[in-house]
């Protein structure tokens, strides 16, 4: 019966698909239970560690805003750093047991997290914590030892090195995880095929029972044909014939022609989409904008850049005019010439250029999630009449098709010529602009011509009159210049009489400051006891009143020279490790006689060796410190010495030198209001500069040390308020390459210099008070009967140094000038040492040292120049002039007694 069962092709056909369906609708439903169950379970795993890193990332940022709040109240005092420091000590805890609880079946990584907390917990306990409090008592010294130590950089970077273990055991085991699933897949995937097996084995028993089941795959070609002839044809697929023969064939050329008709549909309707978008725009930025958008669509470029050729100064280059998918960065370069680069080059040659193998540094594409490498670069020459005149940069990440490169090229063949017709019309509406301008202009400049022509007439006579002026103004300016001439030299001939004035000056008032000295020193021995001790007492004040006159005169000396440009400035090694103790021992009486605290540090890099003037950094030193201690009346001085780190040295600084010294002297005095900052620099200026001060001093000690910081390369800078105490700070280089040759003395010569070290501060001046002792018997040997010539002009220094020296049990002979000096000299044959001043009348000490040198051949004969002058270049004349040693007035009486001593010995053991 069933053989007479009559099924058509199309009722066979329509069963076979029917079995086929049912098959496919069974496999369906079960991959899809099976896909269902492994995305749940991938979600699930998403979910679960998107939470791990965020509970991550939030302790970090707690622990970061803990430290940054605890830094930023530490460094201003502000309270309101804590109000964000207690949230985020609040909260992290509250996170981090959620996170303990997303971990539970993870023993490992529960046991990193208790290791985090642990540091966590260390560093709020060791470093948070202390160090607000020490904050909170304003501990200012032990906050300055808390953070040399630093303990909580040591816990910070633990904490992170465990985020990062824990972030890579989570890792791990989501890899572990996404593996079980991959597996699963793989037998989904061994299903997937187990079913298409089965589903073919049904379609091939069906297809049997189907008699010519060609007749479908001809009669799609045939329908296919119908509609590529009727050009209505929306098909996409594509026929699948899997015999082997004519009808496979055909098949297969009639996919062909259905692959070639898509590509020309495509590159048709997208070009005129293109040419459709940018029709009609007449400027050219505008232009650029438009085709650069559309040509990145259709290509599905994520960057692009247009270009358009200018001529600027005949020079050829190409200007950047739109970006696609530009962000916060700039994309691409702004302009470039031919040549220069790939880009330069592609416009060099006019051909296309694709790049597919990316540098990894190149720039990336950012997206809504993140940014990514581009896959492939495309960059096209627009070429008009044979020359480029704008080229395309596109960049992607997936890469370009044969048919996109296709319809890129395309699309500019003719682009070319719109971008040629938009730049002439802008160039045409230029011109006509300008030709409009114009043509107002010279309405305008007609009629101002006939104007003109009116006043030309006035200002030619107008001309003759000036001419007559100028010449009468040359005149002038010519006498000007003259008397500006004449100005000129009256200034150098004042300078010369100033540096005069202060020489005979410091001549003048040296010599009975020398009497004075060495008077009241004598006084002050009470060798014999024939004074009372409140004569000593007086005779000690005289000698610091006179101590306090010779400060005075050397700074002024010194300043007279700063400003004439005459001061000695020698750049040597000073050690660094010497200047606290130097200090310490100059300065520690003063601070227990006022009951002050005195502090000095000094930093761990300062450097061993510096290389400035130790005698002038000394002094501005010790005038910074005196200053603090006569401004403190309770408190401290606190004396800071630092070298400054690279990062914090401008670049004029590291021009100079990388190495840097800051020294600040800081106390807690009366204060500098601020009204006042930039006088107390100033000669003769101090802050209590009233009538009646409480404080003494001359006003010179900060303008010398203002001027001795600029000629060391630095500077002094201060920080004060009226009643807050002050800072002054000393900035300076090291300057190896400013040494000087080291000259060294002959045997037994000894440079005795005018000591300048004179502070401000009476307390300073007592310490400075030598002590008086009685003649030794090693003196009495040494100097006794030894014949001194004595030549000095001054009765009052005759008496004084007479009167010291014959104690000393020495024969003294004393001449009134050279003349005498030479005469004594020729009479007697047994002087032992001459004391020869320089400035005297009839013949001076340097013609007197010079014959007794050069003419009477007394080679040997100690000579002491004695000078009250002591300007720049004196010692160097006196040794020149034939002086075995040099001493300024007034001197010390127990150094004129050691330069003897000096002289005396080396002359007996010749």
């Amino acid at each position: 019966m069933l053989n007479k069962l009559k099924l058509g092709i199309r009722t066979k056909i329509t069963l076979g698909y029917i079995v086929i369906i049912l098959c496919l609708l069974a496999s369906v439903i079960i991959l899809n239970n099976q896909i269902t169950s492994i995305e749940k379970e991938r979600n699930n795993i998403i979910q679960h560690d998107s939470k791990i890193y965020m509970l991550i990332d939030r302790i970090e940022i707690y622990i970061l805003d803990m430290e940054s709040s605890q830094r930023g109240f530490i460094i201003t005092g502000d309270s309101g750093y804590l109000e964000l420091y207690n949230t985020a000590y609040e909260n992290w805890r509250k996170d981090f047991n959620e996170l303990y609880q997303l971990l539970e079946n993870k023993p490992k990584q529960q046991e990193t997290l208790n290791e985090i907390k642990t540091t966590i917990e260390h560093w709020i306990a060791t470093s948070g914590e202390p160090s607000i409090k020490l904050k909170k008592e304003n501990n200012i010294e032990a906050l300055t030892e808390f953070y040399k130590v630093d303990l909580g950089r040591k816990d910070r970077d633990t904490i992170q090195d465990q985020f990062e273990s824990l972030c890579s055991d989570v890792v791990a085991t989501t890899k572990a995880e996404i593996k079980k699933l991959d597996k699963r897949n793989g037998l989904l995937t061994l299903t997937l095929l187990g079913i298409l097996v089965f589903v073919s084995v049904v379609a091939i028993i069906v297809a049997s029972g189907i008699s010519r089941s060609i007749v479908k795959t001809i009669t799609e070609v045939t329908q296919t044909i119908k509609e590529i002839a009727a050009s209505k044809s929306n098909k996409k697929g594509r026929i699948d014939v899997t015999s082997n023969d004519e009808i496979n064939a055909l098949a297969n050329a009639t996919n062909e022609l259905l692959d070639t008709f898509e590509k020309k549909q495509f590159l048709q309707s997208n070009i005129a989409e293109i040419v459709t978008k940018y029709q009609g725009i007449s400027a050219i930025t505008k232009l650029a904008e438009t085709f650069l958008s559309e040509i990145a669509q259709k290509t599905q470029s994520s960057l692009g850049a247009f270009y358009i050729r200018e001529s600027i100064d005949n020079n050829i280059q190409f200007v950047k005019k739109a970006t696609f998918a530009d962000d916060s960065d700039s994309i691409g370069i702004e302009s470039f010439k031919l040549g220069q680069g790939v880009i330069g080059q592609c416009a060099l040659e006019k051909r296309v250029l694709i790049y597919n193998d990316i540098p990894e540094d190149f720039r990336l594409i950012g997206t809504g999630l993140g940014k990514v490498p581009p896959k492939s670069i495309f960059i096209v020459p627009i070429i008009f009449e044979n020359d480029v005149i704008a080229v395309i940069e596109l960049a992607t990440m997936t890469g370009y098709s044969e048919l996109q490169q296709e319809l890129v090229k395309q699309v500019i063949g003719t682009f070319g010529l719109t971008i040629n017709s938009v730049l002439g019309r802008v160039e045409i509406v230029r011109l006509l602009n300008e030709s409009t301008t114009m043509a107002e202009e010279l309405q305008v400049q007609s009629e101002e011509l006939q104007m003109r022509t009116e006043e030309l007439t006035m200002i030619n006579e107008q001309l003759e009159e000036r001419t007559k002026e100028a010449e009468s103004k040359s005149r002038e300016l010519e006498k000007a210049k003259k008397e500006l001439e004449e100005s000129a030299e009256q200034l150098l001939l004042n300078s010369k009489y100033k540096s005069e004035f202060l020489a005979n000056m410091s001549h003048e008032l040296r010599t009975p400051l020398n009497s004075i000295l060495i008077l009241s020193e004598m006084l002050a021995e009470n060798s014999q006891n024939h004074i009372t001790e409140e004569e000593v007492e007086f005779a000690k004040v005289i000698y610091s009143s006179g101590e306090d006159l010779l400060g005075l005169i050397n700074e002024i000396l010194d300043l007279s020279k700063v400003e004439a440009g005459k001061l000695d400035i020698t750049f040597g090694e000073v050690n660094m490790s010497e200047v606290p103790v130097q200090i310490e021992q100059t300065f520690v009486p003063v601070a227990m006689k006022k009951n002050l605290q005195f502090h000095i540090s000094k930093a761990e890099n300062v450097m061993d060796v510096f290389y400035t003037d130790e005698k002038r950094f000394q002094q501005i030193v010790k005038n910074l410190l005196s200053n603090a201690f006569k401004f403190t009346e309770q408190g401290s001085v606190n004396l800071n010495i630092k070298q400054l780190d690279l990062e914090q040295l401008t670049n004029n600084m590291q021009d100079i030198s990388t190495d840097w010294l800051e020294i600040k002297v800081s106390d807690t005095g009366i204060g500098i209001p601020k009204d006042k900052h930039h006088l107390i620099f100033e000669s003769f200026q101090q802050a209590d500069g009233a009538t009646v001060r409480k404080y003494g001093g001359t006003g010179l000690g900060l303008s010398i040390c203002k001027e001795f910081a600029k000629l060391l390369g630095g500077w002094v800078s201060l920080q004060s308020e009226e009643g807050q105490g002050s800072s002054f700070t000393l900035t300076i280089p090291s300057l190896p390459n400013g040494l000087e040759e080291k000259k060294c003395l002959e045997p037994g010569m000894y440079e005795v210099a005018a000591t300048n070290d004179i502070f401000d501060s009476g307390e300073v001046k007592e310490q400075q008070l030598p002590e008086i002792q009685e003649v030794s018997q090693r003196e009495v040997e040494v100097f006794q009967g030894k014949n001194i010539l004595l030549v000095d002009n001054d009765d009052r220094n005759i008496y004084a140094l007479k009167t010291a020296l014959e104690k000393r049990r020495m024969n003294i002979f004393v001449a009134k000038d050279g003349l005498e000096c030479l005469a004594i000299m020729q009479a007697n044959h047994k002087i032992d040492l001459i004391l020869m001043d320089i400035m005297m009348p009839n013949m001076d000490g340097y013609e007197t040292m010079s014959i007794i040198r050069k003419q009477m051949k007394l080679t040997d004969l100690p000579i002491i120049a004695l000078t009250a002058k002591a300007m720049k270049s004196d010692r160097d004349k006196s040794l020149e002039a034939g002086a075995s040693d040099y001493i300024s007035k007034p001197f010390n009486l127990d150094q004129l007694v050691s330069v003897l001593k000096v002289w005396l010995i080396a002359k007996g053991s010749l």
